[in-house]
């Protein structure tokens, strides 16, 4: 992350994959988040990818950089993403609570350049 701008506030981005997500699908959810980040003013950090076979190491991860890039937001591209780890809403505000990191939706809406 050297080339992040540090006169913004940093944005990390969290995405559930789906067993059937292409590649390329995956890189268009991300360069999706990307331009929520800068619409919204953010500057786009790590984006954490979750396996299906490794739930919930990148969850696990996403909270550690959180704490260790002192970020205080993430986005998904839908709150479907945090239904892997239990009811999104409940996860969302106990994920908010416990981090201080608020959690945002980058609707497809946002995503049309």
């Amino acid at each position: 992350m050297s080339d992040t701008d540090r006169t913004k506030p940093l944005l990390l981005g969290y995405i559930r994959q789906h067993l059937l997500m292409t590649s390329d699908e995956l890189i268009g959810v991300k360069e999706r988040l990307a331009h929520y980040a800068t619409i919204e003013g953010f500057t786009m950090g790590p984006v954490f990818v979750e396996q299906r076979e490794s739930t919930p190491a990148a969850f696990e991860a996403l909270i550690q950089a959180i704490g260790q890039h002192q970020a205080t937001a993430v986005v998904l591209p839908s709150m479907l993403h945090f239904a892997v780890l239990g009811a999104p809403l409940a996860v969302k505000l106990t994920f908010e609570q416990a981090t201080g990191a608020q959690v945002f939706v980058a609707s497809p809406v946002d995503a049309t350049p």
